[in-house]
């Protein structure tokens, strides 16, 4: 029998109803992206099949967004290093990232994300949220879910280029 997925597991302990979606996509992210890379080669981490997008960017981008999101979620601007992280999304360090470290960094980011989720007041997902210096309008409730659907999104590109890049490196 397949494995259930978090969603159909039930609720997750201490998380408001209304945020149980977001909390079960990012938490199904995390699982389907360590059984989807296990193994996969940080020698591949930087390839641009037909010059898409690389593993390492979505890597970087999946912990990205959702610190970014959640931040402005808290009704809270960008600090330097957020910024300074978002430039870097798409180029290894001087010291070469890894799979693992870059996992790592993701597996931390869930972690903050659920406990914002936790201590989120349900009263204030309806609240108006401005999204980077032109203030985009959006709401407590639109950015967390953004963050959900953004993570998703990223990790079925993540899946296909790593399966490119894997399939072309096993075929040389």
């Amino acid at each position: 029998m397949a494995k259930l997925e978090v969603w159909q597991r039930g609720p997750l302990q201490d998380l408001e109803p209304l945020l149980q979606p977001v909390g079960h996509a990012i938490l199904q992210a995390q699982e389907e992206l360590h059984e989807y890379l296990l193994d996969f080669p940080t020698a591949l981490l930087w390839q641009k099949p037909a010059g898409m997008a690389s593993v390492g960017f979505h890597l970087q981008h999946l912990s990205g967004v959702l610190d970014r999101v959640f931040t402005y979620a808290r009704n809270e601007s960008l600090t330097p290093f957020q910024f300074k992280q978002l430039e870097e999304e798409g180029f290894d360090s001087e010291t070469g990232y890894t799979v693992r470290s870059l996992m790592e960094r993701f597996d931390g980011q869930i972690i903050i994300a659920m406990k914002q989720l936790r201590e989120t007041d349900v009263n204030t997902l309806t609240q108006f949220r401005g999204i980077g210096r032109a203030g985009l309008p959006s709401t407590v409730m639109g950015l967390l879910f953004h963050g959900a659907e953004h993570t998703m999104r990223h990790l079925g590109q993540l899946m296909v280029t790593a399966a490119v890049v894997k399939e072309n490196y096993t075929n040389q």
